[in-house]
């Protein structure tokens, strides 16, 4: 990759970066908040990644409706915040840990309850707000 490719992007990775770290944050205190017990189901991941989907649902119809925000408020919330907030590898983790305990059908119900929960998070989510949205306008 030449370095003109990333040339005036500073910027942007600096509020990706930042947003980042502070939804880490916040996912490690959901994490000390709800801890797991070994083996145990993992409530905490699951709620912060419904969580997250849900506001990336609410964020992105905003957007969609017209919402006027500065360029750099989407890298720094939906790129950083939230994508800092939720977390693949840490889902992923803890479906391997059960399996590898013998829980299975724990494993099972939770990569299927996340799933659904995320998917379901951000469009209801998204629906609900383009219509509180469409109401206002109305």
């Amino acid at each position: 990759m030449s370095p003109g490719v990333l040339r005036g992007q500073g910027p942007v990775v600096a509020v990706v970066a930042a947003g980042g770290a502070i939804g880490a944050l916040g996912r490690y205190g959901a994490a000390l908040l709800w801890p797991v017990a070994p083996g145990g189901f993992p409530w905490s991941t699951l709620a912060v990644n419904a969580v997250g989907c849900a506001v990336i649902g609410v964020f992105m119809t905003l957007l969609d409706e017209g919402w006027a925000v500065h360029h750099l408020i989407r890298p720094f919330f939906a790129t950083g915040v939230l994508g800092g907030f939720t977390t693949l590898s840490a889902y992923a983790l803890e479906i391997r840990q059960l399996a590898e305990h013998g829980a299975f059908a724990t494993a099972c119900g939770y990569l299927f309850a996340t799933l659904f929960a995320a998917l379901g998070g951000v469009g209801a989510a998204a629906a609900l707000t383009r219509f509180v949205v469409t109401r206002r306008v109305a």
